[in-house]
Formats: structure tokens, C-alpha cells, sequence
């Protein structure tokens, strides 16, 4: 019969990470059903999937809904698969902390050429698993800076949903696990199977890794100039970079470029791009337990007495009042 003897176009290890997020996951490996099949029968034809674990049992994602897992390193030979998956957990930190129990395994699978994804967080464990020398990487907007300043020397690619960089692969998180899988399963199995299913998950259609996430900012009443100038504010906060070196690099002039902002935001762009420092290191002191001396890093201020300084002058507390409060539900998002 045919199910027997079909060998499949891919064969996945998907590990997810404790307190991985469920949407990526849960996007992705449906992803994977859709195309495994000729019909809604969830059978593993054109592709293969199973869940890995360093131990039997289960992983709990950040929701607290568990996921079963199908085998652990003892029984699989790495070399049989093309792809292992990780999903990265909640906190940057604490993901990257698996280091110890996870290094052993992810390098056996590069020494057995298996490609590696990482997916939302799981990029901060490759790191420091020494698995991402050499290559570029996509991390979530939310730990860009956080990446950068922990491994200045792999570089990070901005403004994209995933990057495919031969034998090491990334994406953001979220929603975009469905365009990477998409794109992986077309390399394979060719177009129209890694399309299907897209209508049945409600999909209106596959975006490339270049596609922008309108959501983030509401800059389309604001216009391309300040869309731009935004997303230059996000890849340089931690730079020496001026105004002026944005104006030149939008094409305008700095005060045309104030005048702009002001007008979407009630702000010139230098306020802007201030408020938007102290925004992230408000988001950092909730969900993480770096120091202020490293966040102000993360922003391009030297001095963390000051930064403290023109925290409490924006937001009315101290950073430290700011960590006290939120300490019980620390972790990430």
C-alpha cells in the first residue's frame, strides 16, 4: 500500500523548551499535518513529526497546558531526521540557563548534520551552546537588544519574521512558525502541498520572511517616513547613532523628520525615540532579572545612575520599586 511504502520528504524533532509558548508550537505542527496528508486524516506521509524530550513524560508551556513527549535522546538516531525544532520558553534568561541539559544533545545533532530551528527564545540556548557562530540570526523584537547585548558578535537580523542561514535556522516566534514551516515544507515537498491547509487554519496566505508586522506600531496613518524612522529607532537603540544619521538615512531632513512625528504623536522624534528606550527598559526591569547596569547597556546609557534618574522622572517610581513590584510574576512574555 502506499502509506507503507511512501518515504517521506522530511522527517521533524520538534523539543520544546519548558514554559515554551503554545501558538508557535501549535502553529507549526499543524503545519505539518496539513501536509503530511492527502486528506484531513492526520496520517505522517509526505512528512514525519515527533516530539522530543530529554526525559519522558511531559513539558509544560507558559500557559500551563502540557505537551506529551513521543521519545527522548535514547531512542532516536539523530542522523534518521532533517530538522530539530526547538522552541524557545518564556524567559530569555531562564531558556538560556538550559545550556547544561540541552548542549549535549544539540550538538550531537549538528555534529550529525540535523538542522537546527530555533524558534522565539530557543535562539538565546544556541548561543550559549556555541551553535550559532558563523551565522545570522532572526530574534522576537521584544529580546533584540537583549540578544545583541549578550552576543555582540553573532549578527542579528531586524525587521524579519525568520532567517535561513544554511544549517542554522530561526524565527521570531508567534504566528511567523507557520510562514517558516511553510517555507521548509516548499523546499521539499514543493508549493502547493506546504500551502495546504492554510483555508483550514484560517490562514489568508504565507508571508515571506521580509513581511512587516503592521501591529507593532500604528505608523500607517503616520506615513513611510515615520514607519521607517521607527524601525531604525528599534535596530539602534543601543548605537551612538544621532538624529541627524536618521534623517539622512529616511531621506528628509531632521526638522521635516520633527515635524512629522510631531504630528502623529504630539512629540519630535528624539522624545520619541527616548520614550521608546524607557519603554524597554520598563519591559525588561517586568520580565527579566538582569541588571540595571546591563538594560542600560541594552539602550545606549552608559551610566545607569542616570538612566534611574530619567526612569522615575517618566514613569514616577524607581526602577528598583519597579523590579520589587514585579518580582512574583517575573519571567518574560
Amino acid at each position: 500500500m502506499l502509506a507503507e511504502t511512501l518515504t517521506p520528504d522530511l522527517r521533524f524533532l520538534l523539543l520544546p523548551l519548558p514554559g515554551f509558548a503554545m501558538l508557535p508550537f501549535g502553529g507549526f505542527l499543524d503545519k505539518l499535518r496539513f501536509t503530511g496528508d492527502e486528506e484531513d486524516y492526520s496520517r505522517q506521509r509526505y512528512c514525519t513529526w515527533s516530539v522530543l524530550g530529554v526525559e519522558a513524560g511531559e513539558v509544560e508551556s507558559s500557559s500551563g497546558a502540557a505537551v506529551r513527549v513521543d521519545l527522548t535522546p535514547e531512542q532516536i538516531r539523530l542522523i534518521d531526521y532533517d530538522y530539530l525544532v526547538v522552541f524557545g520558553g518564556r524567559s530569555a534568561s531562564a531558556t538560556e540557563a538550559l545550556a547544561p541539559r540541552y548542549g549535549e544533545l544539540l550538538q550531537e545533532a549538528a555534529t550529525q548534520r540535523v538542522k537546527l530551528v530555533s524558534i522565539d527564545n530557543a535562539c538565546f540556548l544556541l548561543a550559549a551552546c556555541g551553535l550559532l557562530e558563523g551565522h545570522k540570526v532572526v530574534v522576537h523584537w521584544r529580546h533584540e537588544s537583549e540578544f545583541r547585548a549578550s552576543y555582540p558578535r553573532i549578527p542579528v537580523v531586524s525587521e524579519q519574521l525568520y532567517c535561513i542561514d544554511g544549517s542554522r535556522i530561526s524565527c521570531a516566534g508567534g504566528l511567523a512558525a507557520i510562514d517558516l514551516a511553510v517555507e521548509l515544507l516548499a523546499r521539499a515537498c514543493g508549493r502547493t502541498r506546504a500551502m495546504k491547509g492554510l483555508a483550514d487554519m484560517l490562514v489568508d496566505e504565507s508571508r515571506s520572511s521580509q513581511h512587516q508586522v503592521r501591529s507593532r506600531e500604528d505608523v500607517a496613518a503616520a506615513g513611510r517616513h515615520v514607519g521607517r524612522a521607527i524601525a531604525l529607532m528599534r535596530h539602534w537603540m543601543a548605537s551612538g547613532k544621532t538624529m541627524e544619521d536618521m534623517a539622512e538615512r529616511v531621506g528628509i531632513s531632521r526638522r521635516q523628520l520633527d515635524r512629522l512625528f510631531q504630528a502623529a504623536y504630539g512629540m519630535t522624534a528624539s522624545d520619541y525615540w527616548s520614550d521608546m528606550r524607557l519603554r524597554h527598559v520598563e519591559w525588561r526591569l517586568l520580565n527579566s532579572s538582569h541588571s540595571l547596569a546591563l538594560i542600560a547597556d541594552e539602550v545606549g546609557m552608559a551610566d545607569p545612575g542616570y538612566l534611574a534618574k530619567v526612569f522615575r522622572k517618566r514613569f514616577g517610581v524607581t526602577p528598583a520599586a519597579v523590579r520589587k513590584a514585579a518580582r512574583p510574576a517575573q519571567g518574560g512574555r
